[in-house]
């Protein structure tokens, strides 16, 4: 009898295993990941159905709707509110196929402040956040309820206090640890926070899509934008990844008026309101800037398209760092083109794992990389985190966008793609800076590695559909 209610179990585990792998096939975004959910979940239901029901889906129509209804009213906003172009600059003519892909503009003027680590970045912001006379918006990938997120917390209730409107996301899967009285006591304290899910209906079984991006603009005059989340190891202070390594951008002139429009698209998609959308100030410097905000609710895969433009447009020089470098086929030939078209090609990953399946396959694409004659590097100090990007002598991206599947073609990601002679000068001298801290890569880190340690990498780039 046992044995009988058994075998029905399994035979409806692999039924069910069957329709699942349908579903994966005709749904997945890449062949790649479409072969190997069906394969696990035909030949191992067991082990791959549940994790599927979390990680499987690709699409959520809802909010691809709303979405792009809301980026066409706001576009045609900002039209009518801001005395700008669509049509791209001849400085920045290398990169207009992402400005009309994304619909987006760069904006001339722009005056910037790069910021180097977690430190510098956190007392910029808090520095903002204190003058803030009219409007905060907030939104962050990660906040933890530690020394560095208590003290954003009561920096919020200040302002909310003083009459100032807060509006706060945060990503419910990122930042799942936030106990509930944290958030409570600042609702109670007048600022506006929620959390940011693709589904306006809790769904349990949906973790696959993330709010990855980290914005911060002030009375719509200053904006933020980088690498850096809330919590205590973003200042160094968690060994073992500590010092950590990351990159943050302040922005003062028109183009914060994306930052706002990207925060009021998912602001709207949780709340069904908008949050206060204030006129930035003309800008005085001298650099071009676009705001380059990606997701899976795009009609291209955005991300992906994004760094295969910043490669192509390289002639001399193309730095990249990345916490993770698990690049999909474009990005990675388009690496390979540059090499040959005698580009100096380097790219700085961390010697430190914080996700280890992520880091051992980065090492295995740094030894393909490194055979393609792409020159790779790993930070010794701590973990490296900054998603910077420098091509030739004046262009910089400063963004939350890492080399990975996941935010090609599931996070929601925002960037800054800055043209501009002065501030990729200054983005230079920081990341000689990083690779004088870094040792190079060679073919014989891997093949001198153990069999069992080889073997996991490739085990672990399976996996890159969901990494």
């Amino acid at each position: 009898m046992l044995s009988s209610v058994i075998g029905v179990l399994l035979l409806l585990l692999h039924a069910a295993g069957v329709v699942a792998a349908m579903h994966a096939v005709m749904n997945t975004r890449t062949p790649q990941g479409a072969f190997a959910w069906a394969l696990g979940l035909v030949l191992l239901p067991y082990i791959t159905l549940i994790p599927y029901l979390y990680l499987g889906r690709s699409r959520f129509h809802g909010y691809v709707d709303l979405h792009r209804l809301r980026r066409e009213q706001m576009q045609a906003m900002a039209n009518t509110t801001l005395e700008s172009t669509l049509s791209t600059p001849w400085i920045c003519e290398p990169y207009d196929e992402i400005a009309t892909m994304l619909r987006a503009r760069f904006h001339a003027g722009q005056h910037l402040r790069l910021l180097v680590n977690g430190e510098a970045t956190f007392n910029a912001i808090f520095s903002a956040i204190g003058e803030a006379k009219h409007c905060v918006l907030l939104q962050f990938f990660i906040i933890h309820d530690d020394v560095l997120g208590r003290r954003l917390q009561q920096a919020l209730i200040e302002r909310a206090r003083a009459g100032v409107e807060v509006c706060v996301l945060y990503d419910g899967i990122g930042s799942h640890a936030l106990p509930s009285l944290y958030v409570e006591t600042l609702r109670e304290s007048g600022v506006a926070i929620h959390p940011f899910a693709t589904q306006r209906r809790s769904n349990r079984f949906q973790l696959n899509f993330r709010n990855h991006r980290k914005i911060v603009v002030v009375d719509g005059i200053r904006g933020f934008v980088g690498g850096l989340n809330v919590g205590d190891e973003y200042l160094g202070l968690k060994p073992p990844l500590s010092p950590w390594r990351d990159t943050h951008l302040q922005i003062e002139g028109p183009a914060v008026a994306d930052l706002q429009r990207s925060f009021a698209e998912d602001w709207h998609w949780v709340t069904g309101a908008l949050p206060p959308l204030l006129r930035p100030e003309h800008g005085a410097g001298r650099t071009h800037t676009l705001v380059a905000a990606t997701g899976p609710a795009d009609r291209q895969e955005t991300c992906s398209l994004f760094f295969v433009t910043l490669i192509h447009a390289a002639r001399r020089r193309l730095w990249i760092t990345t916490p993770y470098f698990v690049p999909d086929q474009a990005v990675m030939s388009a690496l390979r083109l540059a090499v040959f078209r005698g580009v100096d090609v380097r790219v700085l990953i961390p010697s430190r794992p914080d996700h280890h399946a992520v880091f051992l396959a980065t090492g295995l694409y740094a030894h393909d990389a490194v055979r393609a004659g792409i020159r790779v590097f790993r930070y010794q100090p701590g973990f490296l985190h900054e998603k910077v990007v420098l091509i030739d002598d004046d262009t910089a991206s400063v963004g939350s966008m890492n080399l990975d599947n996941r935010s090609f073609r599931l996070n929601f990601e925002i960037g800054a793609l800055n043209v501009g002679a002065e501030f990729a000068a200054e983005v230079e001298a920081m990341l000689l800076e990083d690779f004088s801290h870094a040792h190079e890569v060679t073919e014989a880190e891997y093949l001198k590695a153990p069999y069992l340690r080889r073997l996991a990498m490739h085990v672990a780039r399976l996996f890159d559909p969901v990494l």
